[in-house]
């Protein structure tokens, strides 16, 4: 301890000379900048496999309100040390926080753990400000190593950072450059692998871009041998490495109450169909249980014993899963434990980076050659249905051997389906009344199905914002049916809008497209600098009759549309039937895919031909 003592006041003493007034940076980062990341030196040491030492010296300029994301004055390990001093912009002392200022989290009722948080809880009265924040940490437990991620957030830019990293050579100490950059020096020092870069600019927040990790340089660290809360762990190959997770995480923790067992065995009775036997037990966890965050003991890793959950009636995806994969061993349905990122923006375990990765887990079932997802932690997402949190990305089923890397239920366009059917009639005086039914499956019908849990008094609300370019708006009748078993969310409703219909002297002209008019035309930059990822692709297709008043008859009908590119199609044509009726049929696919910065403005310009094409009018004329 007396080393690491020096260590800090050394990078105390450093970090009280040095000049860092405002004016000392250079004007190439001052572009788009929140905060810039002056000077920044962490140090990880690793003297065995029990023990990690992590030293961090963090200057940072903070400019505004927005800038206060890039501090990052928080450690989530145990503390030895940690202090800061702010300055004013000429690199005046303001105060200095001592350890005794910083804040330490608590459990809340839907978060239990046993780790803390220390972070530094500071309001500036002023900008901009300076904080030279210095910490050291350690840990017995090597599995975590931190990446190095110089860019905290969109809009920081980086004067200096560097990352030193030493561990003894049968550790098998290994890195992977997630986004490579050429201004990155490596180098050794002393035994330490060393990284660093300088004048990095800001990155801008742009529409359609990828995940700030795919824009900005980072590397993230691992070791071949770990320890992780007295367990030592082997991570050489997915499979060994899965093989570690099922001996010593999982073993044990599925035995029940033999009252349990009986109770899911009466329940499943002679059903003998692998997955109709999975949903029913899969309905009985959601029935039974509730999710609440836990992570106790093994560094978040280890799942509560399913006895425990049962007894309980809840857990964490960890405990919530195996419980289920307990369940359905009794019943004879194999079943895998996944490890996985749970994140709205899609994200793989990294293939050729066998590590502690994912922050989630989920089921999986294997049958007939394919595998079943089961999300155990919603009580009410359908049995096999992942939604946008875990769907389509690379994770890791563990068995006893064998554990390799598969991907989870991916939806295409097709399946990211919204189909409408609807009629309306207008009177002269301009106002429509109309009835809409709407059903939605894939990511559509995730994006609807918390509509089901809605108060039914906010529902009228929420239509009239969903249908927003229909003025004067009152809505009834308002019906949801979930149906799960497909699964598909159904929407049917009626409404009355006054005025839809513009009326000058004898003639009434009004957008023919009243239920789904796409309004989403992407931010115009000058110079965009980011490439554009659309995530997920989806298809509406709509079919609406519609009636003009006794009396009137069509003066211009809207010309049959067609509008055609990469990024999807779109169709448009309004067809005459009989007794003054129409028929509206329209079509918008929009396709998944990765694309330069170059293509932004095409799929701007498709966008907007889309929005001028669903606003299309047709006028008529009194007879």
């Amino acid at each position: 301890m007396r080393f690491l003592f020096l260590v800090f006041c050394c990078a105390i003493s450093h970090g009280q000379i040095v000049d860092y007034s405002v004016k000392q940076i250079p004007d190439s980062l001052l572009s788009s900048a929140n905060a810039v990341v002056r000077d920044e030196k962490i140090s990880v040491d690793m003297k065995d496999r029990r023990t990690i030492t992590i030293t961090t010296n963090r200057v940072v300029t903070v400019f505004n309100e927005y800038g206060l994301k890039c501090m990052d004055a928080a450690e989530f390990r145990p503390v030895w040390a940690i202090e800061a001093t702010i300055l004013d912009a000429s690199g005046a002392k303001i105060k200095d926080f001592k350890r005794k200022d910083f804040k330490v989290t608590a459990a809340s009722d839907s978060f239990i753990t046993d780790n803390k948080t220390t972070y530094l809880d500071f309001t500036p009265t002023a900008y901009p400000f300076t904080i030279v924040y210095r910490s050291v940490v350690t840990d017995n437990n090597t599995a975590f190593i931190p990446s190095w991620r110089p860019v905290s957030d969109y809009f920081c830019a980086v004067q200096r950072s560097e990352f030193s990293i030493k561990a003894p050579s049968e550790l098998g100490l290994k890195y992977k450059f997630s986004t490579e950059n050429p201004n990155i020096k490596t180098a050794q020092r002393d035994g330490a692998l060393l990284f660093s870069l300088s004048n990095l600019t800001a990155v801008k927040e742009e529409q359609y871009a990828p995940g700030l990790d795919k824009l900005t340089p980072s590397i993230d660290f691992g070791l071949d041998r770990f320890h992780l809360e007295g367990v030592d762990g082997e991570a050489r190959s997915w499979e060994t490495f899965g093989g570690w997770i099922y001996n010593n995480l999982l073993a044990g923790t599925d035995e029940l109450p033999d009252a349990t067992k009986a109770k899911i065995k009466s329940m499943v009775g002679s059903e003998t169909d692998p997955l109709k036997k999975a949903r029913i037990v899969y309905e009985y966890v959601q029935s039974k249980t509730r999710y609440i965050s836990i992570q106790l003991g093994i560094g978040g890793w280890k799942p509560m014993k399913a006895a425990d959950v049962d007894r309980l009636g809840y857990g964490d995806c960890k405990a919530l899963t195996n419980y289920t994969r307990a369940l359905l061993a009794q019943v004879g349905v194999e079943s895998y434990y996944s490890v996985v990122y749970g994140t709205q923006a899609k994200r793989d375990l990294k293939p050729d980076f066998v590590s502690m990765q994912g922050n989630h887990v989920i089921l999986a079932i294997p049958h007939n050659n394919n595998l079943h997802w089961l999300e155990c932690t919603s009580q009410t997402l359908p049995f096999g249905f992942l939604g946008d949190f875990t769907d389509d990305r690379l994770a890791l089923p563990i068995k006893p051997s064998g554990s390799q890397l598969v991907r989870t239920a991916s939806y295409d366009h097709s399946q990211n389906l919204q189909s409408l059917k609807g009629s309306y009639t207008i009177d002269p005086a301009g106002t429509v009344t109309g009835s809409v039914a709407i059903t939605s499956t894939g990511i559509q019908y995730d994006n609807k199905m918390p509509l089901s849990v809605k108060p039914a008094s906010a529902l009228p609300e929420f239509y009239k914002n969903y249908f927003s370019t229909a003025p004067n708006l009152k809505v009834e009748n308002v019906k949801l049916t979930d149906k799960r078993e497909i699964p598909a969310f159904q929407e049917e409703l009626s409404l009355k809008s006054e005025r839809y219909a513009s009326v000058t002297g004898d003639r009434l002209i009004f957008p023919v497209n009243l239920f789904n008019v796409y309004q989403n035309v992407p931010r115009r930059y000058r110079s965009r600098s980011n490439p554009m990822q659309i995530s997920r692709g989806f298809s509406d297709v709509d079919e609406v009759e519609f009636e003009i008043p006794q009396g009137y008859t069509a003066e211009a009908v809207p010309a049959k549309q067609s509008i055609d590119g990469k990024f999807g199609r779109y169709q448009l044509e309004v067809i005459p039937l009989a007794d003054r009726k129409f028929l509206l049929k329209r079509k918008l696919t929009v396709k998944q895919g990765d694309y330069s910065a170059s293509e932004y403005e095409e799929y701007r310009k498709f966008s907007e031909q889309v929005v001028k094409a669903d606003a299309s009018k047709m006028v008529i004329v009194k007879i």
